[in-house]
């Protein structure tokens, strides 16, 4: 079965984005990437910072409502159809629901063959990036750093901490037919 999505699950900070962008340069076919900064930032203003939308604490909390689910699930729709369509995606994500997001992307799959990717880092290490980066909320990294992987299941994990992107995307791209 070709593997037609690859999906990568890890913290705030934990290097994902830097891994999707190796692995698009190091897979041999085009890939397309999607990420759930780029979901969020398409919201409209009014819905971020919002009960019903998503807002972050001053701690880095991220709690999110009723509207921002009923987005989400039509996003996850839209991608799931793209690779349906003949698209080979990455996903970057961040499971804020653990082991329940993992199953809203799995529901909207239905069998389509992806490969499911924990991204791991040290909290300390993903937090330095955090305070590094400067957009995000300090605090939200060491949350997320764990939580994200509670009960998840991997094909296939890598850890940034002191591996640089090139190279778990290398060991990522040898999991793609």
């Amino acid at each position: 079965m070709t593997i037609q999505m690859i999906i990568l699950n890890g913290g705030s900070s934990s290097g994902k984005s830097g891994i999707v962008r190796c692995l698009q340069d190091v897979l041999p076919d085009p890939w397309l990437a999607f990420g759930c900064d780029s979901f969020v930032d398409a919201m409209p203003a009014r819905m971020q910072a919002a009960d019903e939308g998503i807002s972050i604490g001053a701690d880095g909390e991220v709690s999110v409502g009723a509207e921002f689910r009923a987005l989400e699930a039509a996003w996850t729709e839209g991608i799931v159809a793209m690779a349906r369509a003949g698209a080979r995606i990455i996903v970057d994500d961040v499971f804020l629901g653990a082991a329940a997001s993992q199953q809203r992307w799995q529901k909207a799959l239905d069998g389509l063959p992806v490969l499911w990717v924990g991204v791991r880092c040290e909290s300390a290490v993903a937090a330095g990036r955090e305070i590094a980066r400067g957009d995000r909320a300090r605090g939200m990294a060491e949350s997320q750093a764990d939580l994200v992987h509670e009960d998840v299941y991997y094909d296939l994990e890598v850890d940034t901490t002191h591996t640089e992107s090139l190279l778990c995307a290398r060991a990522i791209a040898t999991h793609v037919d």
